[in-house]
Formats: C-alpha cells, structure tokens, sequence
C-alpha cells in the first residue's frame, strides 16, 4: 500500500498535497518559501518563519517558532484515556489525559481542515532507535518543511532489517494552522499535542511550532512501547571508553551531564535519549538538539564549529542588530542574545560530533551514573549505590537550582523529576526504576551519585566544585577504582562516601567537613533530607514498590 493509502486509511486525507522524503537541500528551499506563521506576539499568522544565513543553503537554516511556544507545552500535552490504557499510562500534570470521544472529534476537524484548504503536507520517513531488532518506525506529516528537515536530523533513516514496519508505524500529524477551541475540543487552550496509543497516532494541533515537539512526543511514546517489551528507555546520555567500557549519565538541566559525556578519551553513543536493552546499549536519535544560549565556543568546539554546516538548524536565534538574516554570518551571531527566548536551540547530526561510536550503539554500561547539582551545598560529592539506592534516587530525580532573580527568593530551589525526565515517562515511575535495578544486578554495574554542585556552605556561601574534582571523581568510578573502596555512612542522608579517591583531597569527601558552622551543615542536611521525604510520599513512590532510603 502507498503512503498516500496509508494516510487516508489512517487519517481520511484525501485532498492534500503531498512531499514526501525530499532531501534537506529541498526542504531547506521549501522552509524559506513557504513555512509561514506567527513570530511576534500581536503579530499575524502568515509571516515568513525560516530565513537562511549569508551562506545560503551551504550553512544553516534559522527558523522561529511562536512567541507562545518556545519550549515544550507540557499542560498542553496529553494521552487519550482509552480504556485499556487507562491504569496503564502515568497520567500527570505535563501528560494529561484526553477523552476519547472528544480526541475523535478533534482528529476529524484537524483532517477536515487540511481537506477543506488542499494543503501541502511534508512527510518523512525515519526511525526511533538505531538496532533494527526494535526500532520503531516513525511517520513525520506536517505543515512545515521546518519540521520534516528537523525529524531528517534527529532520527535514523533507512534502516534495514525492520520487520512488520507497517503494522508498527507510528505516525505525528502537526498542523500548526488549526486552531482548537477549548469549549468544543476538550482540551485547555487552543493548541493540543494527543498521544493516541490505540490508533500510534500523535496529533499536535494549534502552534506547538518549537521543533523539540516531534521529538519530545515520539520519546514519550517510545517510553511506552519499549518497557514493555523489557526494554529501558532513558532520558540520559551515554559514551563508550577506549576498552570498550560503556557509561550512561542521567541528569537534569545545569548537572554537567552533556559536559561531563563530552569526553575526548570515550566515544559518543548519544547526549539525550538512550535504550538499554538485551544487546546492550542504543542511542534512540541520530542527531542532537543543543541549548545555544550563552555557549561557550571553547568549551563546546563540536558545536561551534556545526554553527556554520549545511544542514542544521538555529531556532530563535535573532539577527544582528540593523542586519536581516540573509546578511549574517552564523559565526557572527549573539548567542546570548534570549530577546526572542531563553531556550535557543541548535539541530545538527550525530556525526557532527568527530568521536561517535558506529550506529548510535554500544555494550552494557559498566557505570551507572546519576548527576546532580546540589546548591544546598550538603550532598556528598559521591556517594556509591547499591540496587535499592538506585532505584529511590532514580525516581526522586533530584537536582537544586540556585535562587532566582524574583524578590525574596534568596533560598535555592529542589527540583525533584522522576527518572530524571518525568515529563516525559508514560508508565508509572516503578516500572523504569525495577528495568534499571534488574539490568544493573544482570550486568554487575556500579552505580554512583556525582554531585556537581556547592561544597563548603550552599550557594553565595560555599563555591562550586570544580571540573577538574568532578572528573577526577567521574574518571576514578568509571576505571573501577572505588570499587570495594573503603566508606562511611552520611548519617543524615544515609549515602555511602568513599574515604578516598585518586586524585582528589580526601577532606573534602564527606561535606560536612567542607562547613566552618557544623550545626549550620546538619540543619541544612536536615532540611534536604525532609524534602527528599515530602517528595517521596507525596507522590507515592511506596504504592509503587519503591523502598525509602533516606
């Protein structure tokens, strides 16, 4: 059956148009000419949305989403509540559920508008997931070239050896001209992202424009599918060092995980979203998605250097001042300009990065690490974990945000996301955590807690731990050198800290050393130890199964 077939089958389109597969070279020419929206709040919805540099189809595509939606829309997000889904899929503030009867009625509008004004619909063909044995056929269609260009960077394409791709295939309709009304729609606002696991449907209606949305989607269907076959899907990166001993990281936004993955002695298997499974380890992507904001050239030459390559992506990234885009030179760009938004962001592909290993895959870790950057300034640098340990840590998903710039925030901030990327997990957070604790006993991995964060008092107090500690501390878990190392118990926080380490002050091993006001030091554990405790119970981790440990 042709995908025309497919697609009327599926969706009832009949009377589009359309450009199936182009390759980036036309799909950049087609952004330009006709990718067309709002890019200014007021503004109206037919402005031109991609413009190229100065070097024209030989360097990068610079787009612009909707001032609305500069990130993900999480309240925006949902899952139709199916009925056999319905105690399966972990329904949550950032993955709301949809009623079914009111997601059909959306669907047929949505398909309804795109027959009714003839549109011109891109469709590409890729994969989520480089090992053919799982890999789940992807189907991007939409309204922007923009998109299908990103979905090209981002996913693994023609892939051999896929069986019944047909019956597997999932398919992302995005059609940013519909507008949905809340009243008639069901749903919160006038943009609706739907997972529609009975039909592998994801339907994202209204201006949910920011290209990470036919990514983050797919990932969280994805988060589906794969643990149910006994497959661990992570929002994590992973890398492999020269005698073939793999690692992954986990890690929210500020821990040092992409920093920390981005090492010249071990090759890259992916920076973002990665499968464990029975052959071990597979990057879920074929590209990256970096933050642009304030970058560090120096620090990230990979990425200043794919800045000016044909084939990317710059997303809301404005021009020069008193210069049109056509006129500037990527290199020359601001990028600390946040003007049009904090979360600027770059698509490139995964072998921009010179060190990758061959098809995004890799052996079974060795290493298990979970990040976090503790502003309270009281956690361990490291701590080592067993299994259970593990698993209380990966659904507490804790990190602490240094205090904000709004009046009378002086405090840092928790930030607690289960598994390390809770928006994103489809299934109850236990069901990732027993996949990790079973994999890593199979496996005989280590597992740490690498605290990249204050040391000496928290934040505006203490300082924050250095690189060269972080790595030292990192290297010697990865070479097995804290291995059966000997350890005391924080008696607070009851983590184990090893009493040396290879290259790094042993003083500054249990934190409590590092205070000059020791009572100040155990409040202070006190309180982040409470928080641990409210965040656990008031989500329900032990209905889960999930043993309390601090």
């Amino acid at each position: 059956m042709s995908f025309q077939a497919d697609l009327e089958k599926l969706l009832g389109l009949k009377t589009v148009n359309y450009k199936h597969n182009l390759d980036k070279e036309a799909l950049f020419a087609e952004a330009i000419a006709n990718d067309r929206g709002r890019v200014r709040r007021g503004g109206p919805s037919n402005e031109q949305k991609a413009f190229p540099t100065k070097l024209g189809v030989k360097g990068p595509l610079v787009y612009y989403t909707d001032p609305d939606c500069t990130g993900r829309r999480t309240k925006d997000t949902y899952a139709v509540k199916w009925p056999e889904v319905a105690d399966e899929i972990w329904f949550k503030a950032d993955l709301n559920p949809y009623d079914p009867a009111q997601y059909e009625g959306l669907l047929r509008r949505v398909v309804q508008h795109l027959n009714d004004k003839r549109a011109t619909l891109y469709v590409k063909d890729v994969f989520m997931g480089s090992d053919p044995e799982f890999a789940v056929p992807y189907r991007f269609v939409g309204e922007y070239a923009t998109h299908a260009m990103f979905v090209h960077n981002m996913f693994p394409k023609g892939l051999q050896g896929v069986k019944d791709a047909d019956a597997r295939r999932w398919t992302m309709l995005n059609v940013p001209s519909f507008e949905c009304v809340p009243e008639r729609d069901g749903c919160r606002s006038e943009v609706a992202i739907v997972i529609d696991v009975r039909n592998k449907i994801c339907l994202v209606a209204g201006r949910a424009d920011y290209c990470g949305v036919n990514k983050k989607t797919i990932f969280t269907v994805g988060n589906y599918l794969l643990p149910k076959e006994g497959r661990l899907s992570m929002h994590c990166s992973a890398n492999v060092g020269a005698k073939g001993d793999a690692a992954i990281l986990f890690g929210l936004s500020g821990t040092g995980k992409t920093t920390l993955s981005a090492d010249a002695s071990r090759r890259l298997i992916g920076d973002d979203e990665t499968i464990w499974s029975d052959n071990g380890l597979c990057n879920l992507e074929d590209g990256c998605y970096a933050k642009l904001i304030n970058l560090d050239k120096e620090a990230e030459p990979v990425i200043a250097a794919a800045l000016s390559k044909p084939g990317t992506i710059i997303e809301n990234v404005p021009p020069l001042p008193g210069k049109r885009m056509e006129d500037c030179h990527p290199d020359e760009l601001d990028l600390s300009d946040d003007s049009i938004a904090e979360n600027t962001r770059f698509s490139y592909p995964l072998d921009a990065n010179p060190n990758v290993m061959p098809n995004g895959q890799g052996p079974h870790p060795q290493t298990i690490v979970l990040l976090t950057a503790d502003a309270f300034g009281v956690l361990p640098p490291i701590a080592i974990l067993d299994a259970k340990d593990v698993m209380y840590h990966f659904v507490s998903g804790f990190t602490a945000r240094v205090a904000g710039t709004e009046v009378g925030v002086t405090e840092p901030q928790p930030t607690f996301s289960a598994c390390f990327g809770g928006p994103f997990m489809a299934h109850k957070p236990n069901v990732y955590a027993k996949l990790l604790a079973e994999k890593m006993q199979k496996h005989h991995a280590r597992c740490i807690l690498l605290n990249t964060g204050w040391s000496g008092g928290p934040y505006g107090v203490g300082k924050r731990m250095s690189l060269k500690v972080t790595r030292a501390l990192l290297n010697a878990a990865l070479n097995g050198e804290l291995d059966g190392v000997e350890t005391e118990v924080h008696p607070i926080l009851n983590l184990k800290m090893p009493k040396s380490c290879p290259g790094v002050d042993s003083a500054i091993l249990n934190p409590r050393n590092t205070w000059a006001d020791k009572d100040a030091y155990d409040a202070t554990a006190i309180k982040l130890r409470d928080m641990f405790r409210d965040n656990f119970r008031k989500k329900g981790f032990a209905a889960f199964g999930i043993e309390e440990r601090i």
